[in-house]
């Protein structure tokens, strides 16, 4: 799995494009209508990029649940994705999330519990990524 992150509208779509463009992949983007939960019934191209991560994470915040279940329910939806991209070699997952840590602190309680669940999906999928990438103002730094 490639991880790229990066502040909002710093180019991470555009690099992601760029950089997989003669892949074709399918593009399912949470700023759609896609979700997150994989379509069991679909033949997928050999790439596929999720985009929007926070805001999937931001669509399944429940305050009546502990931020440790919310984590583990963010990480079951992307669990089907992780597994398809092991099932043959030249598969690739590309999960695409914007980087929201920086900044001031929400006031509001429930955007607090956004912003420390989103960060710590992200600690999970960056510890499982083959490559991690961050993009700035259109420009790659590579993690990992």
């Amino acid at each position: 799995m490639h991880f790229i992150t990066g502040g909002a509208f710093n180019g991470k779509r555009k690099w992601v494009k760029n950089h997989y463009a003669a892949d074709y992949p399918l593009w399912l983007s949470a700023y759609g209508a896609d979700t997150l939960t994989k379509p069991s019934h679909r033949d997928f191209p050999a790439v596929v990029v999720l985009e929007g991560l926070e805001k999937w994470i931001y669509t399944t915040i429940d305050p009546t649940l502990s931020p440790d279940t919310q984590r583990q329910n963010v990480m079951s939806q992307t669990e089907p994705w992780l597994e398809w991209e092991k099932v043959e070699s030249h598969r690739k997952l590309v999960m695409i999330g914007t980087d929201i840590s920086k900044g001031i602190v929400p006031t509001e309680k429930w955007e607090r519990l956004w912003r420390d669940i989103t960060g710590w999906v992200y600690q999970d999928l960056v510890a499982r990524a083959e490559r991690v990438d961050i993009i700035w103002y259109g420009m790659e730094q590579t993690l990992k």
